[in-house]
């Protein structure tokens, strides 16, 4: 990471430069064997009183007394992708957005209040993709009333890592005292190669609506009533994808927990996968990789061409599996509860 003109460490950037994405070099204290040095890259959301704040894409924010800055500059935003489709943060974030709908929503300037029951923060937390309409405090103020007049915590869902992405409000989120719970990332990838997967599709069955059986291996599935079907059905073009348990008995009950399960969403050129779930006991098999491919193959049928899925960031197994299938973080987005 070079910082230098002429050979000397320069910091090129001032309070004016806030908002921009920064590369950042602090002096620290080295423990007794001397000085020591730590680069941070991220967007500069604030410099106060001495203090700047960097949010990393991680959405972690790292506060830099600014007497310790040895060197610092402005630098563009990160390089175009080189694979898989391309896509603004705003795009995305709508059709993910639209294909996990809530039961209930009211717009606040151009953020949106979501509620469903108290199933999943995502249906039941602010949306902010624009301008509220009123000072942020004010505004935040308005979404713990919401929530509380309908007895659910306040949060609001914001993304870090991408061109056009939140980490301002972020900054914001925090002093107002706000603590981000929840993180995860939005990978996506070309549609076709999923659907080139080797998997013996035939086992999958695709239905219109999660049946009991979809539902009894679903891990979500622990407050049943009509705003989790709600949610669940939410969506342009909605697929379920069942893989019947491997009972060997003919008269097996057909509500029994299946071996495998997963959701799809196909709206426009975008297919969105959700809910795949394997039972720990069939683990290893492949489900979870044809599940994939049979929704995969119907999104194709519909005319999509994209891939888009979430996933946590400590779930090891599965960011394995989608790396294997070409997905890349795109961004990453947070779940900030209210104090």
């Amino acid at each position: 990471m070079e910082f230098t003109i002429g050979g000397r460490l320069e910091v090129r950037i001032t309070p004016a430069d806030v908002g921009k994405r920064v590369s950042v070099r602090r002096q620290t204290d080295g423990g007794g064997t001397g000085a020591e040095f730590t680069d941070v890259v991220g967007v500069l959301t604030s410099w106060d009183n001495g203090v700047l704040s960097v949010t990393r894409k991680s959405g972690q924010s790292v506060h830099i007394v600014e007497s310790s800055l040895v060197a610092g500059k402005v630098v563009p935003a990160a390089p175009a992708r080189r694979r898989g489709p391309a896509a603004s943060f705003g795009e995305l974030a709508s059709v993910t957005a639209r294909a996990w709908q809530p039961v209930e929503s009211e717009a606040l300037g151009d953020w949106r209040l979501r509620a469903a029951g108290g199933f999943t923060r995502r249906a039941n937390s602010a949306l902010p993709l624009g301008d509220p309409g009123l000072p942020v405090g004010e505004a935040l103020g308005r979404v713990r009333d919401w929530y509380e007049e309908r007895g659910l915590p306040a949060y609001v869902q914001t993304a870090t890592g991408a061109e056009g992405t939140q980490e301002l409000l972020c900054a914001e989120l925090e002093r107002h005292g706000w603590r981000r719970e929840v993180s995860a990332e939005v990978r996506i990838a070309a549609l076709a190669p999923a659907g080139d997967l080797e998997a013996d599709v035939r086992a999958v069955r695709l239905t219109r609506e999660p049946d009991a059986a979809w539902l009894a291996r679903y891990q979500r599935f622990s407050t049943p009533g009509p705003h989790v079907l709600r949610v669940l059905g939410s969506g342009p073009s909605v697929w379920f994808a069942t893989v019947p348990g491997d009972t060997g008995d003919a008269a097996a009950d057909p509500d029994a927990p299946p071996a495998a399960i997963g959701r799809c969403v196909v709206d426009g050129r975008w297919a969105g996968f959700m809910a795949v779930e394997v039972a720990p006991e069939q683990r290893r098999r492949g489900l979870a990789t044809t599940v994939m491919a049979a929704l995969a193959r119907r999104a194709l049928d519909e005319g999509a061409s994209a891939a888009w899925l979430q996933v946590e960031e400590d779930n090891e197994g599965a960011r394995a599996l989608y790396d294997g299938m070409g997905f890349a973080a795109h961004h990453r987005y947070h779940h900030y509860r209210s104090a």
